[in-house]
């Protein structure tokens, strides 16, 4: 625990406003999503976006990542490189947001349906927002980290699909990565306790097929070892007394994502302020 930052209520407020302009960054991605797009056209876009809001994009040039945004089609787990790649109908997309404003990141993420969805592509990424929905109202001061993890696991396993065990949620404040990992699998009442100012990410990336990952040449883009489907919903949030807050929370539902209803359903009554 001596090595998790425990947030004050200004950090709190300086993180909302970093993950609240990573939510709006997203919504107005949502509504670009149609065949026909690149993954370029999306990486420019949200490129300029953040900038006009007054941030910047924080996975441009980290580590030698080369675009501004993570844009993670069908068989892409996470980590895909923007470029000349044309969407088309059936396909599905992970667009990855992170925000740096004010010395604050703010970190989020959302599959999208480019046209209409194949029945696979719909499960995949339905179980992958519920999966979130799960996680989240598991988080409250006095939880454990593998409540969270054992969350998602029994319900994605239930479903037919499988969590991936090689990328995990992180700590953010004002950095990008830090303690605690968020394993996305877990067993209940074991691991760390939760405590009330704790920041982190839950990203569960669920895949149709087999768990196992493998990360191309370009040594980013992480694939499902089998070729199957892959999809991923991420929040950022802060631990509170009586549940948590979801600092990327949407101000209105996501276009060509949420065909079922808003991602909160069911965890609304476990986020406060």
């Amino acid at each position: 625990m001596s090595n998790v930052s425990i947030k004050t209520l200004k950090e709190v407020e300086g993180m909302r406003a970093a993950c609240q302009m990573a939510a709006e960054t997203l919504l107005d991605v949502g509504e670009m999503i149609r065949p026909g797009i690149s993954t370029e056209d999306i990486n420019r876009f949200v490129h300029d976006d953040t900038v006009r809001r007054g941030g910047w994009p924080a996975p441009l040039n980290y580590h030698g990542f080369p675009k501004s945004v993570c844009t993670s089609v069908n068989e892409v787990v996470c980590h895909g490189i923007p470029g000349p790649r044309v969407l088309e109908p059936g396909d599905i997309i992970n667009v990855d947001v992170t925000t740096i404003y004010n010395g604050f990141y703010g970190d989020t993420s959302a599959t999208f349906y480019v046209g209409k969805p194949s029945s696979a592509a719909k499960h995949v990424t339905e179980v992958s927002r519920r999966s979130l929905d799960l996680a989240i109202a598991q988080v409250r001061e006095g939880a454990r980290l593998g409540d969270i993890g054992a969350a998602i696991q029994e319900f994605a396993e239930g479903e037919g699909c499988s969590v991936v065990r090689a990328f995990v949620g992180h700590g953010i404040g004002r950095v990008f990565h830090e303690a605690p990992q968020v394993s996305h699998v877990g067993k209940r009442g074991t691991g760390m306790r939760l405590r009330a100012g704790m920041c982190f990410t839950i990203e569960p990336m669920i895949n149709l097929g087999h768990h196992d990952v493998e990360v191309l040449a370009d040594k980013w883009t992480a694939v499902t070892a089998d070729g199957s489907l892959s999809a991923q919903f991420e929040h950022t949030l802060v631990v509170t007394k009586n549940g948590c807050e979801v600092l990327t929370r949407r101000s209105r539902k996501l276009s060509n994502s949420e065909i079922f209803g808003d991602v909160f359903s069911v965890a609304a009554a476990a986020t406060t302020r």
